[in-house]
């Protein structure tokens, strides 16, 4: 069973930066799309950043140049790299990661294996 786990959110103030982990165990696809989503309290989960094993990224506009996704295979860790952070960003964060071959590796496609998610709050 692929796990999941997320670390490094926290609490900063606007224009701060945070960078979040996500350590991937059990993984056996034969491909890889890991994906950063969050959720605000009481609004629907965004999808907000992708990243295939090939290393092609894509954003969501509202984190597209502010935040960066990364990968090092080395530890299987992903990261999730946010500057310039402001409150509308606040929220819990969390990662996902399947296989590409069902729904390629678009922001916000679905996703089988999911962390618990780390909150994340940017205050004024």
């Amino acid at each position: 069973q692929v796990q999941l786990a997320e670390s490094g959110g926290g609490s900063v103030q606007t224009g701060g930066s945070l960078r979040l982990s996500c350590v991937i165990s059990e993984y056996t696809y034969n491909t890889r799309c890991t994906g950063w989503f969050r959720q605000a309290p009481g609004k629907a989960r965004e999808g907000i950043a992708t990243m295939t094993d090939k290393g092609s990224t894509l954003y969501a506009d509202s984190v597209k140049g502010r935040f960066t996704i990364s990968q090092d295979y080395t530890s299987d860790t992903a990261f999730l790299q946010m500057n310039d952070l402001k409150p509308e960003d606040s929220g819990m964060y969390f990662c996902a990661a399947d296989s590409i071959a069902l729904y390629g590796c678009r922001v916000g496609r679905p996703f089988s294996h999911w962390g618990q998610g780390t909150p994340v709050t940017v205050s004024s």
